[in-house]
């Protein structure tokens, strides 16, 4: 988020720092309120703004081309800093007080997207909370399944971009999930001086949005459904709630009815598409799964390098956080490999969202590679402090 205002203007200097002799300024001549720059000193060209006006044009322009926050700007410095604000809402604070652009339509988008995915967990969680009602012989009414997991937050930011880009070439007033003109006089404003969409525009644009929901939903509930699989290989079940009492004994049950069950609805989903949708699935998992399967090996160097045991410290340096790609995928540079647990982490779950990408490739949805590679990315980053940052020493410990 943005801070204070630390920028300095260049051409207001204290009165305490004296002037070189080699610009010294004969007595003549006057100094005007703004200094003006000699003609001879050129401007490096990483100060030219995207508007083509540069920052000697405008003596008020920061380092950076911009001009000081306004007052507006500056009380959203303020409340980007709120802790009691939602997220989303701050984010569009901070952005607004760094750019001086409100965009109201990034938070309206989160909400197109957060209700079309809480509605696809309800559909895939409905059929669970039936499966468990039956299992436990319990009634359907006492039934409110829940599972804890943050693994869909890629397909919703993939989501959110792909509704994004159809709105941008279409018209501000089409609503993602219905397809439909907005009618309000918000969707009105946000479509002042645009030419209204034709219907063969608005035609594709509901087609493109329909395919994108359909793959969404696809990718959501397998996203879940190996989430799962990784809690039961793992035995962590505390992230399963079912809304009636339980055993201990009986969680793990828990959460192989899930799998079967989201198993089965994952099935269902991949009949809707071409084959090759599947086959990046089963490559991507099939990839993540093999390099998983090396865990227990990596705890054994762990334990040993922990004892002392030099070899197993040089191997987990060389084998884990400095491993080497035996393929190296394209989506990452020469420099982008050598960062260290790159590989380990990349093996393991970012190659889960490349396939994620790829299975929107393979039904049809255009995506770009700079956004596949932000995605990729934020989850290996984030994994990387999950596993090898964050409690660390505990970790360690058990």
């Amino acid at each position: 988020m943005a801070g204070g205002d630390h920028r300095t203007n260049e051409d207001e200097r204290p009165d305490s720092v004296e002037r070189p002799d080699s610009v010294e300024r004969p007595d003549s001549v006057e100094r005007p309120d703004s200094v003006e720059r000699p003609d001879s000193i050129e401007r490096p060209d990483s100060v030219e703004r995207l508007d083509g006006v540069s920052r000697s044009d405008n003596p008020r322009a920061d380092r950076r081309g911009r001009r000081p926050p306004t007052v507006p700007r500056r009380l959203a410095t303020a409340a980007a800093e709120t802790d009691s604000l939602p997220t989303s809402v701050r984010a569009v604070l901070g952005y607004y007080a760094d750019t001086g652009e409100l965009a109201l339509g990034s938070l309206e988008l989160k909400r197109y997207v957060d209700r079309y995915v809480e509605s696809v967990i309800e559909a895939a969680f409905d059929p669970v909370e039936a499966a468990l009602a039956e299992a436990f012989d319990v009634s359907r009414s006492q039934v409110e399944f829940s599972y804890d997991t943050k693994l869909t937050l890629p397909a919703e930011l993939t989501l959110s971009h792909l509704f994004g880009r159809i709105r941008a070439e279409t018209t501000p007033r089409l609503n993602p999930i219905t397809g439909e003109l907005d009618a309000g006089l918000l969707g009105r404003l946000r479509a002042l001086g645009r030419d209204s969409p034709s219907r063969a525009s608005l035609a594709d644009a509901r087609e493109r949005l329909g395919l994108v929901r359909d793959v969404t939903e696809l990718v959501v509930v397998a996203l879940i459904d190996g989430d799962v699989r990784d809690a039961i290989n793992d035995e962590e079940y505390e992230d399963f709630e079912v809304g009636f009492s339980v055993d201990e004994s009986d969680r793990a049950r828990v959460a192989e009815i899930t799998q079967q069950t989201l198993e089965g609805r994952v099935r269902d989903l991949f009949a809707r598409f071409p084959d090759a949708v599947e086959d990046r699935y089963e490559e991507a998992v099939e990839r993540s799964e093999a390099h998983q399967d090396r865990d227990p090996y990596f705890r054994e160097l762990m334990e040993r390098a922990a004892e002392g045991d030099e070899e197993a410290l040089a191997a987990v340096e060389s084998e884990y956080k400095h491993a080497a790609f035996a393929d190296p995928p394209a989506l990452f540079d020469e420099a982008e490999r050598q960062l260290p647990y790159l590989v380990t982490q990349y093996g393991r779950v970012g190659v889960i969202y490349h396939g994620m990408i790829e299975m929107y490739r393979a039904a049809g949805v255009e995506i770009e590679p700079a956004f596949e590679r932000s995605i990729v990315f934020a989850i290996v980053g984030a994994q990387i402090w999950l596993d090898d940052v964050d409690d660390y020493r505990a970790d360690t410990a058990e």
